[in-house]
């Protein structure tokens, strides 16, 4: 059974692993051996393949079930050919060599994903107490949101592990991982994908589900679908997948007495006023908008210029998202909203600090009031008093009329002070004087103002790091870090982009009068992977830019994305130790473990001439040993010869030259 080489783990550990995935494979087989298989016919759209210039492909799956004797023999599988349910779905064992069990450390591998198994009954405890502790609303809403978060980090590994696949084989790592990981069995009915042009249509049945089977136990035949965690995961791996928001919803359910569970799923616009109610469970807080801030405007076959203004991600009423980390800042949001505390908002540049100060304001209690924005970072040291506290009629030549700072213009309702942390020190002792007292003082006046403002503040620099260097008033930091809520990157909460990525393409559509269908496969392979050090404000330019440059009616691809010099993950190609073609990831670590293995060998070799173990055939030649010495010490020099040859105790001159007699590359 060949294991994928763990980084760290010996030969023994190896071993160890390899026996537990196999002890695994054949329980696993067992009882999908006695499942009931269907037969499918795969077909083209219209009976034939749908291609244009840039090679998009329509796919469509029609299922037809058959009753075929089961299978009751035992069944031993080695993942370079594990046929499992091979009726419904591709091989599956790409995903299989993919999990790995280290039980000396306490740890399951998915690819690079931990994992841990749990027993169903603790999952059912678990989802009594939230039911009977939040109620059945918020107990629904975090077991879907946490499916979602689930589903979209399998879907990470859908087009990773099969690239060079049919698009609806590469879909199929979804379903063959829920069946991997004991959630349910799924029997595929009816599967529509176009990602070019975003449309999806997928029905499936779902048959031994546990989460259902642990809600039966507990409460019973119930009157609704109780399939949440799944239809989440369902939801988050269908939209990572298609770049765009999908939602499922499960129309039948063996939690109302029926014989199995069928779900649906669709674009959420297509869904219309009927997805209200399901989509509200994606909402960490009332206030975001979950997968999509547009959900009763059904969409067109294309996004037409003439239509309506779609709402989009970066408007006051619009926060969009489902990943952990938009909602935990959601969570915050909600708790501090109704005090009069002052809040700071952490985080990189471009993460939408200002969105979420003007929603802490919309939901707050001084909502009714006026919400000031100032760019701390725009004003000279000289007029940020007169700007933040106003200027008398006279204090200076050019002052010719009084006029009211922001403070006053906020008086009421929420300041919000973007980049503080670039304010002069000067500067920043009258900000903290007015934070204290809650009183201003104009410029060239005597008289002071009484001001009920609330401040909010952001910065994108580590202001203790500012404090050390000298740079900031560590006074100040204290009064403005009173409830500081760190923004994540676009990089921390990567399941959002295919949510942000729908709404720009609308907007931008619409804003140029352009109508694009969607993305080509490659480029949401790259939109997925990119980091995006300017975070969602250069996702903005970007998609632009690609709404500017895709032909009319045609899909954005990557080369109308990356024109501006930035790094992107290409896949490079090379020729491995086995002599296949395999990418440039895989290429290192392939040859990385042909000489690990190597080394390892001549190891226990040596050690067993030494010891005087084993068998005397089992020895090993002088040739081999230095071959060895001298591989590994270029290798820990990091192929610096010189720090190599002192290494070994020999001069440059000589390294190379036995480097050179062995053939070995220098």
């Amino acid at each position: 059974m060949n294991e994928r080489t763990l980084p760290g783990r010996g030969a023994a550990d190896q071993a160890a692993v390899a026996i537990t995935v196999k002890a695994f494979d054949k329980r696993w087989l067992r009882s999908i051996a006695r499942r009931r298989r269907i037969a499918y016919v795969w077909g083209r759209v219209g009976g034939r393949t749908v291609a244009s210039p840039n090679k998009r492909e329509t796919q469509v799956m029609h299922v037809e079930k058959t009753r075929t004797p089961s299978c009751d023999g035992k069944a031993q599988v080695s993942p370079t050919s594990a046929g499992v349910d091979s009726l419904r779905y591709p091989d599956i064992a790409d995903l299989m060599s993919r999990l790995h069990f280290v039980p000396e450390e306490g740890r399951i591998w998915l690819d690079d994903q931990r994992m841990v198994l749990i027993h169903t009954g603790a999952v059912g405890a678990m989802r009594r107490e939230l039911i009977e502790s939040l109620g059945i609303d918020a107990a629904r809403g975090l077991l879907t949101r946490m499916g979602y978060n689930s589903g979209a980090r399998d879907a990470e590994l859908a087009r990773k592990v099969r690239p060079s696949n049919s698009v609806t084989e590469m879909f199929a790592v979804g379903p063959q991982l829920h069946m991997l990981e004991g959630i349910t069995a799924v029997e595929p009915v009816r599967l529509e994908i176009d990602v070019e042009r975003g449309k999806y249509y997928g029905e499936f049945i779902w048959k031994q589900c546990s989460e259902d089977e642990e809600h039966i136990r507990i409460y019973g035949i119930g009157a609704e679908p109780v399939c949440w965690t799944q239809i989440g995961y369902a939801s988050g791996y269908t939209s990572v997948f298609m770049g765009r928001p999908i939602l499922y919803r499960e129309i039948e359910c063996r939690a109302l007495g029926q014989p199995h569970c069928r779900i649906v799923g669709k674009p959420v616009e297509e869904w219309g006023e009927t997805a209200a109610d399901d989509l509200r469970f994606m909402q960490a807080q009332s206030f975001s908008q979950g997968l999509s801030a547009s959900v009763a405007q059904r969409a067109p076959e294309v996004s037409s210029p003439s239509a309506a203004p779609a709402p989009t991600a970066f408007g006051d009423d619009n926060m969009v998202g489902a990943s952990p980390g938009f909602n935990a800042v959601c969570h915050m949001l909600r708790r501090v909203a109704t005090t009069q505390a002052t809040v700071l908002f952490l985080g990189e540049s471009g993460v939408g600090k200002e969105v979420c100060a003007r929603t802490l304001h919309r939901i707050s209690n001084c909502s009714a009031g006026p919400f000031v924005a100032v760019n701390c970072a725009a004003i000279p040291e000289q007029l940020v008093e007169a700007e933040l506290f106003g200027v008398e009629k006279g204090a200076f030549t050019d002052a010719t009329k009084s006029r009211e700072g922001r403070f006053e213009r906020a008086n009421g309702g929420t300041l919000f002070l973007d980049e503080v942390g670039i304010l002069s020190m000067t500067a920043q002792g009258k900000l903290l004087r007015a934070l204290q007292e809650g009183e201003i003082e104009r410029v060239g006046d005597s008289q002071t103002r009484r001001v009920n403002v609330r401040v909010v503040a952001a910065t994108n620099l580590d202001l203790r790091d500012e404090i050390r260097a000298g740079r900031f008033r560590e006074d100040l930091f204290f009064r403005l870090n009173v409830f500081p809520i760190t923004v994540p990157s676009l990089r921390e909460r990567r399941e959002d982009v295919p949510v942000l990525l729908n709404h720009m393409l609308r907007k931008y559509g619409q804003r140029h009068g352009r109508v694009v269908t969607g993305f080509t496969g490659r480029a949401l392979d790259a939109l997925l992977s990119y980091d995006w050090p300017g975070n969602i404000r250069e996702m903005e330019n970007i998609v632009e830019r690609g709404v500017i440059l895709a032909p009319d009616r045609g899909a954005i691809d990557i080369s109308h994305l990356f024109t501006s010099g930035e790094q992107i993950n290409t896949a490079l190609f090379g020729i491995g130790t086995d002599g296949s073609l395999m990418a440039s990831k895989m290429l290192d670590r392939d040859q990385a473990g042909a000489a690990d293995g190597e080394i390892d060998r001549v190891t226990r070799k040596v050690n067993h001439l030494l010891l005087g173990l084993g068998d005397e055939q089992a020895s090993t030649s002088l040739d081999d040993i230095e071959t060895a010495l001298l591989k590994s010490a270029v290798q820990r020099a990091q192929g610096n010869l010189s720090a190599a040859a002192r290494t070994l105790g020999i001069t440059r001159a000589q390294l190379v030259y036995r480097l050179k007699s062995r053939g070995l590359r220098i």
